[in-house]
């Protein structure tokens, strides 16, 4: 199972500008339960990569229209009740759908 977000990582979260796509999509995942190793799969980065961009690390240009439409999906999906992942099982199955393929 993957490890849940850290109770210092959500304080730090909170303290973070919103407006920054990295803390956008931190946010997002936070929200929706979706562990980073799958977030890193569907963004086609690191898990490292991932957690850079959380903690407000500049994002490459040729990633960041793929996070910002990540985030946006993710925040949809949220309002419209899809999300949050109940379990790991669920958030992976979720990746799955988004990206087309197993992992």
């Amino acid at each position: 199972m993957s490890r849940t977000y850290s109770e210092a990582f959500l304080i730090e979260l909170h303290k973070a500008n919103p407006h920054r796509a990295g803390t956008a999509l931190a946010l997002a995942c936070v929200k929706a339960n979706l562990p980073a190793k799958y977030v890193a799969v569907a963004l086609d980065v690191t898990r490292m990569t991932v957690f850079s961009w959380f903690r407000g690390k500049p994002i490459r240009h040729k990633n960041l229209l793929k996070v910002e439409t990540f985030t946006d999906l993710v925040e949809s999906d949220t309002a419209k009740g899809l999300l949050p992942a109940r379990t790991t099982a669920a958030a992976k199955t979720y990746i799955e759908e988004m990206i087309g393929r197993a992992i």
